[in-house]
């Protein structure tokens, strides 16, 4: 119960923060009748987190970019990339999430699956997780934090998932070469070709607008790669052409 309490007062912080701006230590430990230790506490994690900016006496909100958590990334077409890809996750199932917005809108649909476990590399997947009433196993790899990509990559994190094997990876994609597979700004790659090597299956979420993106790096290649969830403003060709290598391609309907 106190797990659980912890995590509402933080959301209502979080909440509290996106109307006001900005929000004090002395009057968040009068309004939530808790100790200024607790509060810094809490806005220590939630800085952890990327959601907020702690300054002398309190905290002040991100710049919107900065924020894994801003509405404007969470769009209605990641929304429903994300309920076309949850219905792939059955009951006990052993999976992998990894960073980013829209991998994280996997999150609510989670909610109607029992007994999973979940690792992740990302703090806010986790948290949010945690809060799930249906309480999944919550795995996290550890590692070193990168600011880049807002979630923990290198040596110690590879380790950990080779630890372990899982049912399905969800992975997401800063672009989507036809040809090569999902790319990437991030040169930090091998901890996603390490969560597709421990999963049997591995599926990206990428709105097809993310085709018209030219990127150097290669994360995947299409080989590597079972399903692609996406949008249905993919067209045809593109959708036929990434087939023929093998890989499910799931449309979600933006209408």
């Amino acid at each position: 119960m106190q797990k659980r309490n912890t995590q509402q007062r933080r959301r209502a912080i979080i909440e509290r923060l996106n109307n006001e701006g900005e929000v004090s230590v002395d009057q968040l430990s009068k309004a939530f009748s808790t100790s200024e230790v607790t509060i810094r506490k809490d806005l220590a994690e939630l800085e952890n987190n990327g959601l907020l900016l702690r300054k002398f006496g309190g905290a002040v909100l991100l710049p919107r970019e900065s924020s894994e958590l801003s509405s404007e990334k969470v769009s209605t077409r990641k929304i429903a990339i994300a309920k076309l890809a949850a219905t792939l996750i059955k009951d006990h199932n052993r999976i992998i999430i990894d960073s980013g917005s829209t991998t994280s809108a996997l999150i609510p649909e989670l909610k109607s699956k029992l007994g999973l476990v979940v690792m992740t590399n990302s703090l806010h997947v986790a948290t949010s997780v945690l809060e799930q009433e249906n309480e999944p196993k919550v795995l996290m790899t550890g590692g070193t934090w990168d600011s880049q990509s807002h979630s923990f990559q290198g040596q110690m994190a590879e380790q950990m998932l080779q630890a372990y094997n899982f049912d399905q990876a969800f992975l997401g994609a800063a672009g989507i070469d036809i040809e090569r597979g999902t790319t990437t700004f991030n040169e930090l790659t091998h901890l996603s070709q390490v969560m597709a090597q421990v999963s049997n299956q591995i599926i990206v979420l990428a709105e097809s607008e993310k085709l018209q993106r030219k990127i150097p790096n290669v994360e995947l290649p299409w080989q590597s790669i079972s399903v692609l969830v996406t949008d249905d403003k993919i067209d045809a060709k593109s959708k036929q052409t990434i087939e023929e290598y093998g890989v499910k391609v799931m449309c979600a309907s933006t209408q």
